[in-house]
């Protein structure tokens, strides 16, 4: 981590990522970038949908293999690069056929290391393979939920699931939030865990540098009027009549089970996520 010397108020207690260290190229490569055009939150009738977004710097957008659908052809990387689009590093991988791809990077993973996708893939950090050919107790990440449908869990700086049991055509993880659910063994998964790990120590120091990255301020709902938030209202600063934390919408906030009753993933849970401070 990077710390800066308290020259102003807002440089007192910031930390940060020293990027020189990790990072060996600071422009993308040109031919897998696109312009992107960001919603800050709205939907297609121009409505805030989701609070707290807006503003921001302007983006270009990296085109990350999630797919993999290269098996079996060995590939090098090139570059560790930094993406402002998501929290891990993603690095630019030549394949042996002379094709380029982004693709995301796990912790451990430098330039000139190699990987390889293919069924019979050796457990090493790095490589992908079907996750029937995983041991008990791997670490992986980039998972998908069904063969060839793409990398959708263990996408987030530092984060891995963890391979618990093989039974009867589905793998059992444990996701990043202590959740055990199955997964189809004929999937797809990544070894090792994503790179940058220490996202989540950043310490942004002001609230300017939350506009750079596209977030609005927060308002506390004590703060509020009853009108506007559960919590609003009192002269005592009460949390509303029935002292029951709530979100702005009026349901109550913790303690309780969010997933709806009728999803389809529901069978596929063993145990579900721990909530609270101790999640373990």
């Amino acid at each position: 981590m990077k710390s800066f010397k308290p020259t102003t108020p807002g440089r007192r207690g910031t930390k940060g990522i020293n990027y020189r260290n990790v990072l060996t190229r600071s422009k993308p490569e040109k031919s897998l970038t696109k312009g992107i055009r960001r919603t800050a939150g709205r939907n297609s009738q121009g409505r805030i949908t989701v609070r707290h977004k807006g503003g921001g710097h302007k983006r270009r957008f990296r085109d990350i293999d999630f797919l993999y659908n290269k098996k079996g052809v060995p590939a090098t990387i090139e570059s560790v690069e930094y993406d402002p689009n998501r929290s891990g590093f993603i690095g630019l991988a030549l394949y042996k056929d002379g094709e380029r791809r982004y693709v995301l990077l796990p912790q451990g993973v430098n330039v000139g290391s190699t990987f390889l996708v293919a069924e019979d893939a050796t457990i090493k950090v790095g490589n992908r393979t079907v996750l029937a050919c995983i041991p008990v107790g791997s670490f992986v990440y980039n998972v998908e939920l069904k063969r060839d449908g793409g990398a959708k869990l263990a996408r987030s700086a530092g984060n891995y699931a963890q391979v618990v049991a093989q039974d009867a055509g589905h793998t059992h993880l444990k996701m990043p939030s202590s959740e055990v659910r199955k997964v189809s063994s004929g999937g797809w998964a990544s070894i090792g865990e994503v790179s940058n790990g220490e996202h989540r120590l950043k310490v942004i120091g002001k609230a300017g540098r939350s506009r750079w990255l596209g977030k609005r301020p927060t308002v506390r709902g004590m703060a509020m009027n009853p009108v506007d938030h559960p919590m609003g209202g009192g002269e005592a600063r009460g949390r509303g009549r029935r002292k029951r934390r709530k979100t702005p919408w009026g349901k109550i906030a913790y303690g309780v089970k969010t997933r709806r009753p009728k999803k389809y993933s529901n069978t596929l849970v063993l145990r579900r996520r721990k909530t609270g401070k101790k999640r373990t």
